[in-house]
């Protein structure tokens, strides 16, 4: 199914040539769920594309943003209402179409939209979209949708599931495996009965967070919004549009999750710096911790060196770095070799390794579609070939920052383990004490001090995780945590 041509009226031709108006919002969110099934593009880099691309009103831009996000996170759980309410598997309705069901279903269940318009404007949506044979099912299926309330839909979803996790699944809109997944790293610090919070913060909208570089003009903090909680160099926004709230600063200020700050922060307040120390940001894209980075290493006197093994990725690095440091040097290598290229060479390393991304569903909803249990294999294996090259190119007494931005314990403590195994002139540093002392406020953080893992539903921020390992002299044999 394919979209028709939009008219000067604003109307567009369905497949059977006739004129049909659509709300622009609706054809907006229908269009980035689209490129998000067909080519794997992202909705958070996609939709404000299309908004501006399509001119929206501020309220309209609103309503396509609602819709996007609402309908991506909760499509497990919309997909179960629409096979009950059509009386078919969802891989018997067309992709598009089910598009469509699942925009519908949000407004119906999940916003204030009267009824007559989700359900009008939904078959109106599907003619534009190419399917006009489809209109009377999809107004069928939404109209039988309507007539039962959220909470009996809840019931139903409940009692058709196939077990307890199935349900519990169902209801939060994760695949079994990722929650599954979230349980046992919860367990680890023997926080399980917190997985119902943490799924339900999967799936709020997440504040939009700034951090402040330096040389930034810290004199017109209400142009930001209010301090974050933890980060010192961050902001909460407090409403409006971010891309007005960046003006005027010159770069230097830029959206950034408070999670991802403070794991970039770790690595550079540990100790204090010296000047000439070499640091590396092994695999830097897109760039946000690398311009944290480079804003404390140009203040401490260090020199900065980022690497990224994708061309594209590599290229929103530099934009990252506008502002800050356009000096640093951005390489494009693979970063398991790049111990062997440069042995011994650097003072600290970020290795912000690649990563399921069960931690960030807030932001990037549909990576829970995305990924399974097969991936946490192979990225298992390139997490410890990063590491492998990252100690290679750390030097003695250097400091290396392993993170990323999922609680899986096979991609995050097993990690650490392994390595510590691997390399036996590896230590754990304090990374609870590191935090304690970059963070404003006091961060709530259990289990080994070496490893620190956020939580959404805990700290308001991605669930990243980081760990410090200090590379020890030739002469040290003491003080291992490991």
């Amino acid at each position: 199914m394919s979209g028709g041509r939009q008219r000067r009226d604003g109307s567009r031709r369905d497949g059977g040539g006739r004129a049909t108006r659509v709300s622009p919002a609706r054809l907006v969110a229908a269009e980035v769920l689209l490129a998000v099934r067909e080519s794997d593009a992202y909705a958070n880099l996609l939709l404000p594309t299309r908004i501006a691309r399509a001119g929206l009103s501020e309220a309209d831009a609103g309503l396509a943003t609602e819709l996007t996000y609402g309908t991506l996170r909760m499509s497990g759980y919309y997909d179960r209402i629409i096979a009950i309410a059509a009386g078919r598997a969802i891989d018997r309705i067309d992709p598009a179409v089910l598009d469509v069901l699942r925009l519908g279903t949000h407004q119906l269940l999940a916003t204030r939209v009267p009824t007559h318009a989700a359900v009008n404007e939904s078959v109106d949506l599907v003619r534009a979209m190419g399917a006009p044979a489809a209109s009377g099912f999809v107004n069928g299926v939404l109209r039988g949708i309507s007539r039962v309330s959220a909470d009996a839909w809840a019931t139903r979803v409940r009692e058709a599931a196939d077990g307890p996790d199935d349900a519990l699944a169902a209801l939060s809109s994760h695949p079994a495996w990722v929650v599954r997944a979230l349980r046992t790293s919860l367990d680890h610090e023997h926080r399980a009965d917190e997985l119902d919070e943490l799924l339900a913060a999967d799936n709020a909208a997440p504040a939009v967070n700034y951090a402040v570089l330096g040389g930034a003009d810290a004199a017109k903090p209400a142009t930001l919004g209010d301090p974050d909680r933890f980060s010192p160099i961050g902001f909460t926004s407090t409403g409006g549009d971010p891309t007005r709230a960046l003006a005027g600063h010159e770069g230097r200020v830029r959206v950034q999750d408070e999670g991802s700050q403070l794991a970039a922060l770790a690595l550079t307040r540990a100790r204090a710096v010296r000047a000439g120390e070499r640091w590396l940001d092994l695999c830097a894209g897109p760039g946000g911790k690398t311009a944290v980075l480079a804003s404390e290493a140009r203040a401490g006197g260090a020199v900065l060196e980022a690497n990224e093994v994708v061309p594209a990725r590599a290229q929103l690095v530099r934009r990252a770095l506008d502002g800050v440091d356009d000096a640093v040097e951005v390489h494009e290598r693979d970063g398991r070799v790049y111990g062997d290229e440069h042995p011994g060479a650097f003072d600290r390393i970020l290795l912000d390794a690649p990563c399921t991304g069960l931690g960030a569903l807030r932001r990037r909803p549909e990576a829970r579609w995305r990924k399974s249990p097969d991936d946490v294999a192979e990225l298992t294996a390139l997490q410890s070939q990063l590491v492998d090259s990252a100690v290679a190119a750390l030097a003695p007494g250097g400091l290396l920052a392993y993170v990323t931005c999922s609680p899986h314990t096979a991609e995050t403590r097993a990690i650490v383990r392994q390595a510590l195994r691997r390399h036996d002139d590896l230590e754990r540093a304090d990374v609870h004490a590191v935090l304690g002392d970059v963070a404003l406020h006091p961060l709530e953080l259990t289990g080994d001090a070496g490893e620190a893992q956020l939580w959404p539903h805990r700290h308001g921020c991605d669930a990243m995780f980081i760990a410090l390992l200090a590379k020890r002299e030739p002469e040290a044999s003491i003080g291992s945590q490991s």
